[in-house]
Protein backbone atom coordinates (compact mmCIF):
# COMPACT_ATOMS: atom_id res chain seq x y z
CA UNK A 1 0.00 0.00 0.00
CA UNK A 2 0.94 3.19 -0.92
CA UNK A 3 0.28 6.44 1.13
CA UNK A 4 0.84 10.25 0.63
CA UNK A 5 3.54 11.40 3.54
CA UNK A 6 5.21 14.72 4.63
CA UNK A 7 8.72 14.02 4.52
CA UNK A 8 8.99 14.26 8.40
CA UNK A 9 6.44 11.46 8.92
CA UNK A 10 7.70 9.20 6.64
CA UNK A 11 11.20 9.37 8.86
CA UNK A 12 8.81 8.66 11.67
CA UNK A 13 7.23 5.71 9.15
CA UNK A 14 10.95 4.27 8.98
CA UNK A 15 11.91 4.69 12.46
CA UNK A 16 8.31 2.44 12.71
CA UNK A 17 9.19 0.24 10.33
CA UNK A 18 12.96 -0.26 11.03
CA UNK A 19 11.99 -1.61 15.09
CA UNK A 20 13.00 1.96 16.46
CA UNK A 21 12.27 1.36 20.35
CA UNK A 22 12.88 5.44 21.90
CA UNK A 23 12.66 8.27 20.06
CA UNK A 24 14.00 12.09 22.19
CA UNK A 25 13.46 15.12 20.90
CA UNK A 26 13.23 19.08 21.53
CA UNK A 27 10.61 20.40 19.18
CA UNK A 28 12.18 22.46 16.25
CA UNK A 29 10.74 23.87 12.78
CA UNK A 30 11.23 21.92 10.53
CA UNK A 31 11.87 18.78 12.58
CA UNK A 32 8.99 19.27 14.46
CA UNK A 33 6.60 16.67 12.94
CA UNK A 34 9.06 13.61 12.86
CA UNK A 35 9.01 13.22 17.08
CA UNK A 36 4.98 14.46 16.88
CA UNK A 37 4.92 11.51 14.60
CA UNK A 38 6.65 8.45 16.22
CA UNK A 39 4.34 9.48 19.15
CA UNK A 40 1.15 8.02 17.46
CA UNK A 41 3.10 4.77 17.47
CA UNK A 42 2.46 3.00 20.86
CA UNK A 43 5.47 0.55 19.80
CA UNK A 44 7.92 3.23 20.61
CA UNK A 45 8.78 5.29 23.40
CA UNK A 46 9.01 8.98 22.56
CA UNK A 47 9.26 12.04 24.94
CA UNK A 48 9.81 15.79 24.57
CA UNK A 49 13.04 16.24 26.25
CA UNK A 50 13.99 19.55 28.21
CA UNK A 51 16.60 19.97 25.37
CA UNK A 52 18.63 19.12 22.44
CA UNK A 53 21.55 17.62 24.35
CA UNK A 54 18.88 15.80 26.98
CA UNK A 55 17.65 14.47 24.02
CA UNK A 56 20.43 13.08 22.17
CA UNK A 57 21.83 11.20 25.88
CA UNK A 58 18.74 9.79 26.08
CA UNK A 59 18.91 8.31 22.68
CA UNK A 60 22.44 7.42 23.17
CA UNK A 61 21.54 5.65 26.45
CA UNK A 62 18.66 3.66 24.87
CA UNK A 63 21.31 2.74 22.13
CA UNK A 64 23.74 1.28 24.71
CA UNK A 65 21.47 -0.10 26.15
CA UNK A 66 20.58 -2.56 23.50
CA UNK A 67 17.39 -1.01 21.17
CA UNK A 68 16.75 0.99 18.39
CA UNK A 69 17.23 4.87 18.97
CA UNK A 70 16.63 8.20 17.13
CA UNK A 71 16.72 12.23 18.11
CA UNK A 72 15.33 14.92 15.67
CA UNK A 73 16.23 18.57 15.75
CA UNK A 74 16.37 21.47 13.54
CA UNK A 75 20.02 22.63 12.42
CA UNK A 76 20.60 24.95 15.55
CA UNK A 77 19.73 22.09 17.90
CA UNK A 78 22.45 20.36 17.01
CA UNK A 79 24.57 23.11 18.13
CA UNK A 80 22.83 22.15 21.22
CA UNK A 81 23.53 18.47 21.11
CA UNK A 82 26.60 18.51 19.48
CA UNK A 83 28.98 17.64 22.72
CA UNK A 84 27.53 13.82 23.34
CA UNK A 85 27.10 14.05 19.69
CA UNK A 86 30.89 14.04 18.97
CA UNK A 87 31.37 11.45 21.93
CA UNK A 88 29.28 8.79 20.69
CA UNK A 89 30.81 9.34 17.18
CA UNK A 90 33.78 7.70 19.17
CA UNK A 91 31.72 5.09 21.30
CA UNK A 92 29.81 3.36 18.91
CA UNK A 93 26.49 2.19 19.57
CA UNK A 94 25.10 -1.25 20.97
CA UNK A 95 21.38 -0.30 19.24
CA UNK A 96 21.11 1.12 16.01
CA UNK A 97 21.28 5.12 16.33
CA UNK A 98 20.27 7.62 14.32
CA UNK A 99 20.33 11.59 14.60
CA UNK A 100 17.45 13.33 11.97
CA UNK A 101 18.76 17.36 11.76
CA UNK A 102 16.55 19.59 9.61
CA UNK A 103 18.58 22.67 8.26
CA UNK A 104 16.62 25.69 7.02
CA UNK A 105 17.80 27.35 4.31
CA UNK A 106 15.99 30.74 3.28
CA UNK A 107 15.46 30.94 7.16
CA UNK A 108 12.13 30.38 7.18
CA UNK A 109 12.01 29.92 10.83
CA UNK A 110 15.69 30.08 12.24
CA UNK A 111 18.23 32.63 13.39
CA UNK A 112 20.87 31.73 10.72
CA UNK A 113 21.68 29.33 7.23
CA UNK A 114 23.60 26.36 8.53
CA UNK A 115 24.52 23.55 6.63
CA UNK A 116 25.10 20.44 9.07
CA UNK A 117 26.97 18.52 6.97
CA UNK A 118 30.22 20.33 8.21
CA UNK A 119 29.01 18.20 11.78
CA UNK A 120 28.83 14.33 9.74
CA UNK A 121 32.53 15.33 8.69
CA UNK A 122 33.66 17.32 11.84
CA UNK A 123 31.94 14.76 14.14
CA UNK A 124 33.01 12.00 11.37
CA UNK A 125 29.50 10.10 11.13
CA UNK A 126 27.74 8.94 8.28
CA UNK A 127 25.33 11.19 6.65
CA UNK A 128 22.22 10.31 4.56
CA UNK A 129 20.41 12.84 2.71
CA UNK A 130 16.89 11.82 1.40
CA UNK A 131 15.20 13.91 -1.84
CA UNK A 132 11.55 12.95 -1.57
CA UNK A 133 9.59 11.16 1.11
CA UNK A 134 9.67 7.85 0.06
CA UNK A 135 13.49 8.11 0.23
CA UNK A 136 12.94 9.49 3.81
CA UNK A 137 11.54 6.52 4.77
CA UNK A 138 13.57 4.14 3.31
CA UNK A 139 16.97 6.01 4.04
CA UNK A 140 15.94 6.07 7.47
CA UNK A 141 15.20 1.89 7.53
CA UNK A 142 18.79 2.30 6.10
CA UNK A 143 20.46 3.66 8.57
CA UNK A 144 19.73 2.19 11.09
CA UNK A 145 20.94 -1.27 9.64
CA UNK A 146 24.46 0.98 8.94
CA UNK A 147 24.47 2.06 12.01
CA UNK A 148 25.03 -1.60 13.83
CA UNK A 149 26.96 -2.61 10.53
CA UNK A 150 29.60 0.03 10.72
CA UNK A 151 29.16 0.51 14.95
CA UNK A 152 28.27 4.38 14.03
CA UNK A 153 25.67 6.59 14.68
CA UNK A 154 24.23 7.97 11.50
CA UNK A 155 22.93 11.23 10.70
CA UNK A 156 19.64 11.87 8.50
CA UNK A 157 19.85 15.46 7.19
CA UNK A 158 16.46 16.94 5.93
CA UNK A 159 15.70 20.14 4.30
CA UNK A 160 12.62 22.59 4.77
CA UNK A 161 11.46 21.43 1.44
CA UNK A 162 12.41 18.15 1.89
CA UNK A 163 10.28 17.57 5.53
CA UNK A 164 7.46 19.67 4.86
CA UNK A 165 6.87 18.11 1.06
CA UNK A 166 4.65 15.02 0.34
CA UNK A 167 5.28 12.51 -2.17
CA UNK A 168 4.40 8.67 -2.18
CA UNK A 169 5.50 6.24 0.49
CA UNK A 170 5.33 2.45 0.15
CA UNK A 171 3.81 1.24 3.49
CA UNK A 172 5.18 -1.42 4.76
CA UNK A 173 4.98 -4.34 8.64
CA UNK A 174 7.23 -3.43 11.04
CA UNK A 175 10.56 -5.20 11.68
CA UNK A 176 10.72 -7.14 14.71
CA UNK A 177 14.29 -6.19 15.94
CA UNK A 178 14.96 -7.43 19.52
CA UNK A 179 16.81 -6.01 21.86
CA UNK A 180 20.46 -6.92 21.81
CA UNK A 181 22.26 -7.66 25.00
CA UNK A 182 23.88 -5.54 27.17
CA UNK A 183 27.33 -6.41 28.10
CA UNK A 184 29.89 -3.72 30.21
CA UNK A 185 32.62 -2.46 27.97
CA UNK A 186 34.75 0.05 30.10
CA UNK A 187 37.22 0.47 27.17
CA UNK A 188 34.33 1.37 24.56
CA UNK A 189 31.51 3.64 26.36
CA UNK A 190 33.90 5.15 29.16
CA UNK A 191 35.63 8.08 27.21
CA UNK A 192 38.04 8.86 29.53
CA UNK A 193 41.63 9.95 27.69
CA UNK A 194 43.48 6.58 27.93
CA UNK A 195 40.13 4.67 26.10
CA UNK A 196 39.42 7.50 23.57
CA UNK A 197 42.66 7.45 22.21
CA UNK A 198 42.28 3.96 21.24
CA UNK A 199 38.45 4.36 19.90
CA UNK A 200 39.90 7.35 18.11
CA UNK A 201 41.94 4.42 15.72
CA UNK A 202 38.32 2.85 15.85
CA UNK A 203 36.64 6.12 13.98
CA UNK A 204 39.50 6.52 11.30
CA UNK A 205 39.57 2.93 10.54
CA UNK A 206 35.84 2.83 10.59
CA UNK A 207 35.95 6.05 8.23
CA UNK A 208 38.19 4.32 5.91
CA UNK A 209 35.93 1.40 5.36
CA UNK A 210 32.65 3.42 5.06
CA UNK A 211 34.68 5.71 1.64
CA UNK A 212 35.00 2.49 0.33
CA UNK A 213 31.22 1.08 1.22
CA UNK A 214 30.35 4.94 -0.48
CA UNK A 215 32.09 3.82 -3.42
CA UNK A 216 30.09 0.26 -4.23
CA UNK A 217 26.85 1.00 -2.75
CA UNK A 218 23.88 1.68 -4.66
CA UNK A 219 22.88 4.74 -2.05
CA UNK A 220 25.04 6.69 -4.65
CA UNK A 221 23.35 6.57 -8.40
CA UNK A 222 24.40 7.67 -11.70
CA UNK A 223 21.46 8.40 -14.10
CA UNK A 224 23.10 8.40 -17.62
CA UNK A 225 20.83 10.05 -20.15
CA UNK A 226 23.18 10.28 -22.77
CA UNK A 227 23.80 13.69 -22.30
CA UNK A 228 26.33 16.37 -22.63
CA UNK A 229 26.23 17.90 -19.23
CA UNK A 230 27.12 16.31 -15.70
CA UNK A 231 25.48 17.40 -12.53
CA UNK A 232 26.65 15.96 -9.01
CA UNK A 233 24.27 16.55 -6.33
CA UNK A 234 22.26 15.41 -3.64
CA UNK A 235 19.02 15.60 -1.29
CA UNK A 236 16.25 18.61 -2.55
CA UNK A 237 18.70 20.05 -5.20
CA UNK A 238 18.38 16.95 -7.37
CA UNK A 239 14.79 17.40 -7.40
CA UNK A 240 15.29 21.30 -8.67
CA UNK A 241 17.67 19.63 -10.95
CA UNK A 242 16.00 17.29 -12.52
CA UNK A 243 13.12 19.45 -12.74
CA UNK A 244 15.43 22.02 -14.27
CA UNK A 245 16.96 19.87 -16.94
CA UNK A 246 16.00 16.69 -17.35
CA UNK A 247 17.41 14.16 -19.78
CA UNK A 248 19.77 17.43 -20.60
CA UNK A 249 22.59 16.52 -18.22
CA UNK A 250 23.25 13.03 -16.23
CA UNK A 251 23.10 12.96 -12.46
CA UNK A 252 25.46 11.61 -10.60
CA UNK A 253 22.58 11.76 -7.33
CA UNK A 254 24.28 11.02 -3.82
CA UNK A 255 22.35 9.76 -0.89
CA UNK A 256 25.17 9.39 1.40
CA UNK A 257 27.41 13.31 1.74
CA UNK A 258 29.55 11.52 4.01
CA UNK A 259 31.51 10.02 3.80
CA UNK A 260 31.77 10.73 -0.01
CA UNK A 261 33.00 8.53 -2.96
CA UNK A 262 36.09 9.13 -4.46
CA UNK A 263 36.65 7.04 -7.67
CA UNK A 264 33.17 7.04 -8.47
CA UNK A 265 32.63 10.98 -8.13
CA UNK A 266 36.10 10.98 -10.96
CA UNK A 267 34.84 8.12 -13.10
CA UNK A 268 31.69 10.48 -13.69
CA UNK A 269 33.17 13.78 -13.79
CA UNK A 270 35.56 12.15 -16.51
CA UNK A 271 32.86 11.84 -19.24
CA UNK A 272 31.97 15.26 -19.48
CA UNK A 273 33.78 19.01 -20.17
CA UNK A 274 31.87 19.98 -17.69
CA UNK A 275 30.35 19.24 -14.49
CA UNK A 276 27.85 20.96 -12.61
CA UNK A 277 28.05 20.44 -8.28
CA UNK A 278 24.43 21.57 -7.52
CA UNK A 279 23.91 21.95 -3.66
CA UNK A 280 22.23 24.22 -1.08
CA UNK A 281 24.38 26.46 1.38
CA UNK A 282 28.24 25.56 1.54
CA UNK A 283 30.33 23.77 -1.38
CA UNK A 284 30.54 20.99 0.77
CA UNK A 285 30.60 17.97 -2.28
CA UNK A 286 32.49 20.97 -4.83
CA UNK A 287 35.65 21.12 -2.13
CA UNK A 288 35.29 17.13 -1.90
CA UNK A 289 35.78 17.27 -5.71
CA UNK A 290 38.72 20.29 -5.68
CA UNK A 291 40.02 18.10 -2.99
CA UNK A 292 40.50 14.48 -5.14
CA UNK A 293 41.63 16.54 -8.04
CA UNK A 294 38.30 16.82 -10.00
CA UNK A 295 38.70 20.53 -11.50
CA UNK A 296 36.42 20.42 -14.56
CA UNK A 297 33.38 21.60 -12.08
CA UNK A 298 31.17 24.97 -11.97
CA UNK A 299 29.47 25.62 -8.46
CA UNK A 300 29.48 28.19 -6.09
CA UNK A 301 31.02 30.72 -8.90
CA UNK A 302 27.70 30.18 -10.45
CA UNK A 303 25.22 29.27 -7.61
CA UNK A 304 24.71 31.37 -4.53
CA UNK A 305 25.85 30.17 -1.19
CA UNK A 306 22.49 32.12 -0.14
CA UNK A 307 18.85 30.37 0.78
CA UNK A 308 17.21 28.08 -1.10
CA UNK A 309 17.31 27.03 -4.88
CA UNK A 310 14.90 27.13 -7.20
CA UNK A 311 14.99 24.89 -11.16
CA UNK A 312 14.13 28.39 -12.71
CA UNK A 313 17.89 29.40 -10.87
CA UNK A 314 19.23 26.18 -11.86
CA UNK A 315 17.91 26.28 -15.79
CA UNK A 316 19.41 29.75 -16.28
CA UNK A 317 22.67 29.27 -14.69
CA UNK A 318 23.27 26.05 -16.29
CA UNK A 319 21.45 26.36 -20.11
CA UNK A 320 21.51 30.56 -19.92
CA UNK A 321 17.50 29.96 -20.37
CA UNK A 322 15.50 32.35 -18.98
CA UNK A 323 12.49 30.78 -17.18
CA UNK A 324 8.70 31.28 -19.02
CA UNK A 325 6.69 34.70 -16.90
CA UNK A 326 4.38 33.00 -13.81
CA UNK A 327 1.24 34.25 -13.59
CA UNK A 328 0.92 37.72 -12.36
CA UNK A 329 -2.15 39.08 -10.33
CA UNK A 330 -3.70 42.12 -12.26
CA UNK A 331 -3.08 43.96 -8.57
CA UNK A 332 0.13 44.15 -6.25
CA UNK A 333 -0.18 41.63 -3.73
CA UNK A 334 -0.15 43.14 -0.66
CA UNK A 335 3.01 41.95 1.85
CA UNK A 336 1.87 40.05 4.92
CA UNK A 337 4.43 40.64 7.38
CA UNK A 338 5.00 38.02 10.22
CA UNK A 339 2.92 38.90 13.37
CA UNK A 340 1.93 38.06 16.78
CA UNK A 341 -1.42 36.73 16.46
CA UNK A 342 -4.61 38.44 17.66
CA UNK A 343 -4.77 37.80 21.34
CA UNK A 344 -1.11 36.73 21.78
CA UNK A 345 -0.51 36.92 25.34
CA UNK A 346 2.80 38.44 24.68
CA UNK A 347 1.66 41.61 23.01
CA UNK A 348 0.98 43.39 26.42
CA UNK A 349 4.33 42.43 27.40
CA UNK A 350 5.85 43.98 24.61
CA UNK A 351 3.09 47.08 24.98
CA UNK A 352 4.68 47.80 28.13
CA UNK A 353 8.32 47.32 27.76
CA UNK A 354 8.34 49.59 24.71
CA UNK A 355 5.88 52.44 26.82
CA UNK A 356 8.79 52.04 29.41
CA UNK A 357 11.89 52.44 27.01
CA UNK A 358 13.55 49.57 28.28
CA UNK A 359 16.36 47.72 26.80
CA UNK A 360 14.95 44.25 26.57
CA UNK A 361 17.29 41.12 25.61
CA UNK A 362 15.17 38.87 23.55
CA UNK A 363 15.28 34.88 23.02
CA UNK A 364 13.88 32.41 20.31
CA UNK A 365 10.10 31.76 20.05
CA UNK A 366 7.11 33.58 18.93
CA UNK A 367 7.95 36.42 21.10
CA UNK A 368 10.65 37.47 18.86
CA UNK A 369 8.48 39.08 17.33
CA UNK A 370 8.17 41.72 19.60
CA UNK A 371 11.26 43.10 17.82
CA UNK A 372 8.59 43.88 14.66
CA UNK A 373 7.14 47.40 14.44
CA UNK A 374 5.13 48.92 15.74
CA UNK A 375 6.37 46.89 19.29
CA UNK A 376 9.79 47.31 17.92
CA UNK A 377 10.61 46.33 21.60
CA UNK A 378 13.69 43.60 21.12
CA UNK A 379 17.03 44.73 21.20
CA UNK A 380 18.67 41.26 21.07
CA UNK A 381 18.37 37.71 20.01
CA UNK A 382 20.79 35.42 19.79
CA UNK A 383 19.92 31.58 20.67
CA UNK A 384 18.28 29.53 22.99
CA UNK A 385 18.55 30.68 26.85
CA UNK A 386 20.90 33.71 25.85
CA UNK A 387 18.48 36.45 26.82
CA UNK A 388 19.53 35.63 30.26
CA UNK A 389 23.11 35.08 29.83
CA UNK A 390 23.45 38.16 28.12
CA UNK A 391 21.69 40.32 30.35
CA UNK A 392 24.31 39.21 32.86
CA UNK A 393 26.68 40.17 30.67
CA UNK A 394 25.52 43.64 29.41
CA UNK A 395 25.01 44.64 33.31
CA UNK A 396 27.95 43.34 33.99
CA UNK A 397 29.57 45.65 31.34
CA UNK A 398 27.82 48.93 31.59
CA UNK A 399 27.36 48.78 34.87
CA UNK A 400 25.37 48.61 38.12
CA UNK A 401 22.39 51.82 36.93
CA UNK A 402 22.05 49.88 33.27
CA UNK A 403 20.11 47.09 34.92
CA UNK A 404 17.51 50.01 35.60
CA UNK A 405 16.71 50.32 32.16
CA UNK A 406 17.06 46.49 31.05
CA UNK A 407 15.21 43.02 31.41
CA UNK A 408 15.35 39.55 29.87
CA UNK A 409 12.27 37.97 28.05
CA UNK A 410 12.18 34.27 27.85
CA UNK A 411 9.06 31.92 27.06
CA UNK A 412 8.80 28.91 29.51
CA UNK A 413 9.90 26.34 27.30
CA UNK A 414 13.28 28.34 26.09
CA UNK A 415 13.57 28.64 30.31
CA UNK A 416 13.20 24.99 30.76
CA UNK A 417 14.96 24.30 27.41
CA UNK A 418 18.50 26.61 28.51
CA UNK A 419 17.50 29.46 30.23
CA UNK A 420 17.92 28.29 33.83
CA UNK A 421 21.73 27.97 33.88
CA UNK A 422 21.68 31.93 32.83
CA UNK A 423 19.61 32.73 35.78
CA UNK A 424 21.98 30.81 38.17
CA UNK A 425 24.29 32.63 36.41
CA UNK A 426 22.84 35.90 37.64
CA UNK A 427 22.63 34.93 41.41
CA UNK A 428 25.77 33.26 41.77
CA UNK A 429 28.01 35.92 40.35
CA UNK A 430 25.99 38.65 42.10
CA UNK A 431 23.92 40.21 39.24
CA UNK A 432 20.97 42.06 40.47
CA UNK A 433 18.91 41.23 36.73
CA UNK A 434 15.44 41.28 35.78
CA UNK A 435 14.04 38.01 33.86
CA UNK A 436 10.56 38.10 32.57
CA UNK A 437 9.48 34.22 31.85
CA UNK A 438 7.02 34.32 29.42
CA UNK A 439 4.66 31.75 30.54
CA UNK A 440 1.77 31.13 27.31
CA UNK A 441 1.53 27.20 29.24
CA UNK A 442 2.99 26.00 25.63
CA UNK A 443 5.47 25.50 23.37
CA UNK A 444 4.10 28.24 20.87
CA UNK A 445 5.97 28.77 17.71
CA UNK A 446 6.66 25.34 16.84
CA UNK A 447 3.29 24.51 17.43
CA UNK A 448 1.88 23.53 20.56
CA UNK A 449 4.07 20.57 22.00
CA UNK A 450 4.21 20.02 25.90
CA UNK A 451 6.87 20.87 27.80
CA UNK A 452 8.14 20.38 31.55
CA UNK A 453 5.97 23.16 32.93
CA UNK A 454 2.64 21.87 31.04
CA UNK A 455 2.36 18.82 33.23
CA UNK A 456 1.56 16.67 29.83
CA UNK A 457 4.04 14.32 27.99
CA UNK A 458 4.24 13.99 24.21
CA UNK A 459 1.54 11.50 24.66
CA UNK A 460 -0.85 14.13 26.62
CA UNK A 461 -0.81 11.85 29.86
CA UNK A 462 -0.16 13.63 33.27
CA UNK A 463 2.77 14.00 34.53
CA UNK A 464 4.96 16.11 37.50
CA UNK A 465 5.08 19.90 36.48
CA UNK A 466 7.81 22.26 36.90
CA UNK A 467 6.84 25.01 39.71
CA UNK A 468 8.61 28.25 37.91
CA UNK A 469 8.33 29.82 40.78
CA UNK A 470 9.44 27.42 43.11
CA UNK A 471 12.19 26.92 40.70
CA UNK A 472 13.34 30.28 40.76
CA UNK A 473 13.12 30.06 44.08
CA UNK A 474 15.17 27.46 44.37
CA UNK A 475 18.24 28.81 42.26
CA UNK A 476 18.47 31.49 44.89
CA UNK A 477 15.81 34.24 43.86
CA UNK A 478 14.20 36.08 46.39
CA UNK A 479 11.51 37.73 44.35
CA UNK A 480 9.09 35.82 41.98
CA UNK A 481 6.03 37.78 41.13
CA UNK A 482 3.25 35.96 38.67
CA UNK A 483 1.49 38.72 37.00
CA UNK A 484 -1.52 39.03 34.08
CA UNK A 485 0.37 41.08 31.12
CA UNK A 486 -3.05 42.32 30.19
CA UNK A 487 -3.69 43.95 33.29
CA UNK A 488 -1.44 46.46 31.90
CA UNK A 489 -1.53 49.20 34.45
CA UNK A 490 -0.86 46.38 37.00
CA UNK A 491 2.06 45.24 34.64
CA UNK A 492 4.06 48.40 34.49
CA UNK A 493 3.94 49.25 38.03
CA UNK A 494 5.38 45.46 38.94
CA UNK A 495 8.27 46.16 35.67
CA UNK A 496 9.02 49.68 36.94
CA UNK A 497 9.48 48.11 40.90
CA UNK A 498 10.93 44.84 39.96
CA UNK A 499 13.86 46.60 37.75
CA UNK A 500 14.55 49.00 40.35
CA UNK A 501 15.66 46.88 42.95
CA UNK A 502 18.88 45.84 44.09
CA UNK A 503 19.15 42.64 43.35
CA UNK A 504 17.87 40.01 41.37
CA UNK A 505 14.09 39.33 40.54
CA UNK A 506 12.21 37.35 38.05
CA UNK A 507 8.55 38.20 36.29
CA UNK A 508 6.42 35.75 35.46
CA UNK A 509 3.93 37.05 32.71
CA UNK A 510 1.22 34.69 32.72
CA UNK A 511 -1.58 34.11 30.45
CA UNK A 512 -1.88 31.45 27.65
CA UNK A 513 -1.72 30.95 24.27
CA UNK A 514 -4.74 32.27 22.32
CA UNK A 515 -4.55 29.26 19.98
CA UNK A 516 -4.58 26.45 22.89
CA UNK A 517 -8.12 24.78 22.52
CA UNK A 518 -8.68 25.72 26.30
CA UNK A 519 -8.53 29.33 25.71
CA UNK A 520 -12.31 30.25 24.56
CA UNK A 521 -12.16 33.97 24.54
CA UNK A 522 -15.59 34.96 23.46
CA UNK A 523 -17.33 38.23 21.83
CA UNK A 524 -15.86 41.05 20.00
CA UNK A 525 -13.96 44.64 20.51
CA UNK A 526 -15.43 47.55 18.49
CA UNK A 527 -14.55 51.35 18.24
CA UNK A 528 -17.55 53.79 20.28
CA UNK A 529 -18.31 57.22 19.71
CA UNK A 530 -15.34 58.14 22.42
CA UNK A 531 -12.52 57.90 19.89
CA UNK A 532 -10.37 60.57 20.13
CA UNK A 533 -8.25 59.43 17.34
CA UNK A 534 -5.10 58.82 19.92
CA UNK A 535 -4.44 56.05 17.72
CA UNK A 536 -2.52 54.30 21.47
CA UNK A 537 -4.55 50.84 20.16
CA UNK A 538 -2.28 50.96 17.16
CA UNK A 539 0.89 50.61 19.13
CA UNK A 540 -0.41 46.94 19.97
CA UNK A 541 0.33 45.76 16.31
CA UNK A 542 -3.03 43.54 16.96
CA UNK A 543 -3.71 42.42 13.20
CA UNK A 544 -7.15 43.16 13.91
CA UNK A 545 -6.97 46.63 14.46
CA UNK A 546 -6.15 48.34 10.76
CA UNK A 547 -6.28 52.32 9.81
CA UNK A 548 -9.33 53.48 7.66
CA UNK A 549 -10.14 57.20 6.90
CA UNK A 550 -7.25 58.07 9.13
CA UNK A 551 -9.28 56.39 12.02
CA UNK A 552 -8.52 53.01 14.02
CA UNK A 553 -11.25 50.20 12.73
CA UNK A 554 -11.57 46.58 14.28
CA UNK A 555 -12.33 43.70 11.91
CA UNK A 556 -14.85 41.74 13.57
CA UNK A 557 -13.23 38.71 11.41
CA UNK A 558 -9.82 39.05 13.34
CA UNK A 559 -10.81 40.03 16.67
CA UNK A 560 -11.38 37.03 19.29
CA UNK A 561 -12.24 39.61 21.96
CA UNK A 562 -9.10 39.26 24.10
CA UNK A 563 -9.56 42.46 25.73
CA UNK A 564 -6.59 43.99 26.06
CA UNK A 565 -7.13 46.95 23.31
CA UNK A 566 -10.30 47.85 26.38
CA UNK A 567 -7.29 48.06 28.36
CA UNK A 568 -5.30 50.01 26.78
CA UNK A 569 -7.26 52.71 25.37
CA UNK A 570 -7.51 55.69 27.83
CA UNK A 571 -10.66 57.58 26.92
CA UNK A 572 -13.13 54.40 27.14
CA UNK A 573 -12.98 54.20 23.63
CA UNK A 574 -12.99 50.50 23.18
CA UNK A 575 -15.84 48.60 24.44
CA UNK A 576 -16.05 44.45 24.21
CA UNK A 577 -19.71 43.13 22.78
CA UNK A 578 -20.17 39.46 23.42
CA UNK A 579 -21.75 37.37 20.90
Amino acid sequence: MKKLLLGNAAVARGAYEAGVNVVASYPGTPSTEITEETAKYDEIYSEWSPNEKVAAEVAIGASIGGARAMSCMKHVGLNVMADPVFTVSYTGVNGGLVFCVADDPGMHSSQNEQDSRHYAKASKIIMLEPADSSECKEFTKRAFALSEEFDTPVFIRLSTRVSHSQSLVEICERENVEIKPYEKNIGKYVMMPANAVKRHVTVEERIASLVEFAEKDGINTVENNGAKIGVITAGIAYEYAKEALGEKADFLKLGMVYPLPVEKIKDFAKNYETVYVIEELDPVIEEHCKSIGVNNIKGKEIFTLLGEYTPNMIKKAVLGEEAPETVKADEPIPVRPPVMCAGCPHRGTFYVLKKLGLVVSGDIGCYTLGAVAPLASVDTTICMGASVSAALGMAKARGAEFNKKLVSVIGDSTFMHSGITGLVDIVYNKGNNTVIILDNSITGMTGHQNNPTTGYTIKGEETKQVNLIALCRAVGIEHVVVADPFDVKNFESIVKEEVNREEPSVIIAQRPCALLKTVKYTGRCKINDNCKNCKMCMKLGCPAISIKDDKPVIDATQCNGCGLCVNVCPFGAIEKEEE
